[in-house]
């Protein structure tokens, strides 16, 4: 079996968590974290960073950062993971979902100023597969109605919009290290906060809403509960293994970049047969995260699916729509169509993509989607 996906080892995972014991600190914020963080404000210019135990966590510490109370309103793509939704919902925020783009899984920038009202807080915007939302026009949007933009870069690692980093334009960005991603740690995750007035108060959230970091700054003798908060970073040894990732981020990037342009050039005949490729905006950077395609049904993606499984390659497809979920049918019933989130979440189809997929494995793959499309062509 091709499997879905397979964690890339660096080679210095084992070396560096040694060197965390041998540190005597295991349990966060200490020299790895530090290391983490400084690749990151450096390499890419994000602002302030914090390390945490997952994406979802990261949002999670973004939803306190915005001040989140019952009634507030968050606007969100419906086509997106659950954790996008989660740590607002959780602090009695209203989920107000906006349709994706016709031609990108992306959010819908044209319908976003149509659903902000006057309890709108915050908007979340979700760079499907590291391809970037247009962040110029929703800033734009943003600072015309003084909402905050979280940007769920869960995908995005390296990925850019224009010459920027995705995760150095909104306010806040939370990335994913789980171990589907370009780079991971098993489990992890980092919230930027690119707002310098939240700096401060951002170390408190994250150290469990206490001043700790001040009192391990000798700024204070001893430390206590000042804010909200949570035990959101993870531990030295995490950190030790996301940095052995780091140090080759670069060959991860080139190695996930020949498999996805393989996969692009091997199918791209299939397109005659109604199958839509992804395709790149003018602002628009490829990380290599996903190499997904739509199939022209819902039957079809599944047919298919059912094919490659049989043929030892494990296809999967991706999201459900959050506006057709149980939770938010019970809890915020509504008439409201999606038809661009229930496309997506049909016709979806994503194909085995990680650092040491062989170029064999990659024409399995290929020969297998269109061997499926030969036998069922009409």
């Amino acid at each position: 079996m091709i499997p879905f996906n397979k964690p890339y080892i660096s080679g210095n995972e084992a070396e560096y968590i040694t060197t965390a014991f041998q540190k005597g600190k295991f349990s966060g914020n200490g020299f790895f974290t530090k290391k983490c963080h400084s690749f990151f404000e450096k390499e890419y210019g994000f602002g302030k960073c914090f390390l945490t135990n997952s994406a979802t966590n990261a949002l999670e510490m973004a939803a306190v950062l915005c001040d989140i109370k019952p009634g507030d309103e968050v606007i969100i793509p419906s086509y997106t993971f659950v954790s996008t939704a989660t740590p607002f919902a959780l602090l009695g925020a209203e989920i107000v979902f906006c349709d994706n783009q016709g031609d990108s899984p992306n959010i819908d920038v044209q319908q976003i100023e149509s659903l902000i009202s006057p309890q709108t807080k915050a908007l979340v915007v979700v760079h499907y597969a590291g391809l970037a939302c247009d962040m110029n026009a929703i800033m734009e949007i943003a600072s015309n109605h003084n909402i905050l933009v979280i940007e769920d870069a869960a995908h995005s690692i390296t990925a850019q919009y224009n010459d920027a980093y995705l995760g150095t334009i909104g306010h806040m960005a939370a990335f994913s290290f789980h171990e589907t991603k370009n780079v991971s740690c098993g489990q992890g995750g980092m919230l930027v906060v690119n707002d310098t007035e939240m700096f401060e108060r951002a170390e408190k959230v994250w150290a469990k809403g206490t001043n700790r970091i001040d009192m391990e700054r000798g700024k204070t003798d001893k430390y206590t509960w000042v804010d909200h908060g949570s035990n959101f970073y993870p531990s030295e040894i995490t950190a030790a293994m996301l940095y052995a990732q780091l140090d080759q981020i670069s060959l991860i990037q080139r190695k996930r970049k020949k498999i996805w342009d393989q996969y692009y050039t091997g199918l791209a005949s299939l397109e005659e047969l109604g199958i839509q490729l992804p395709t790149l905006a003018p602002y628009q950077s490829n990380n290599y995260h996903i190499f997904f395609f739509l199939a022209n049904s819902a039957s079809e993606r599944d047919a298919l699916l059912e094919y490659l499984h049989a043929s030892q390659i494990l296809g999967l497809f991706h999201y459900l729509p959050l506006h057709r979920s149980p939770f938010i049918k019970k809890k915020q019933p509504s008439e409201k169509a999606f038809p661009n989130a229930d496309k997506y979440a049909d016709r979806t189809i994503r194909l085995p993509l990680f650092a040491d997929l062989s170029t064999d494995d990659a024409h399995r793959v290929i020969d297998a989607v269109k061997s499926f499309y030969k036998a069922n062509q009409v």
